[in-house]
């Protein structure tokens, strides 16, 4: 993407079986090697799978549910003063906050051994429906270390 002022954001057409933008967006993320038919198979079946065990009407609805909680508001970023480096905390664009949540979902998904996809990604999106699980985990961490470096916040550029 073009850093000059005139570059513009590239508009993602939402996904074609429930017309989100969101989940078109983590198909694209989970995505191997261009292989979209693939990736939207692994995200609808496991988005039916999730619905059927949390036992929702909407799962659209449970899945963006489930994407909220799992959004990190605070991280640290490391920052050099004087010879010293310093992890500041900083709160985190929407943007950002929504592509990170989508990222551990997916990776802690992949890390899950001897299952297909579709079961580790419907297991970790009623993990993080539920406010629990790995993804959650990874959440709780960021928040902490931020809040742990709370002292050094006036660093902040």
């Amino acid at each position: 993407m073009s850093r000059r002022r005139r570059a513009t954001r590239r508009q993602i057409p939402p996904d074609p079986v429930y017309k989100s933008v969101t989940l078109a967006k983590f198909i694209n993320k989970l995505m191997y090697s261009g292989k979209k038919s693939v990736a939207r198979r692994i995200v609808y079946r496991a988005i039916e799978k999730f619905a059927q065990r949390i036992k929702t009407e909407n799962p659209l609805e449970a899945f963006e549910q489930a994407l909220e909680n799992s959004k990190p508001s605070l991280e640290v970023k490391t920052r050099r003063i004087g010879g010293a480096n310093y992890q500041v905390p900083v709160e985190i664009p929407g943007d950002r906050r929504t592509s990170m949540a989508m990222g551990w979902i997916i990776q802690h998904s992949r890390a899950k051994p001897g299952r297909m996809m579709e079961e580790a990604l419907a297991n970790e999106l009623a993990d993080c429906f539920n406010n629990q699980g790995t993804t959650i985990k990874k959440k709780d961490d960021t928040h902490r270390m931020a809040e742990a470096n709370r002292a050094f916040a006036h660093y902040k550029w």
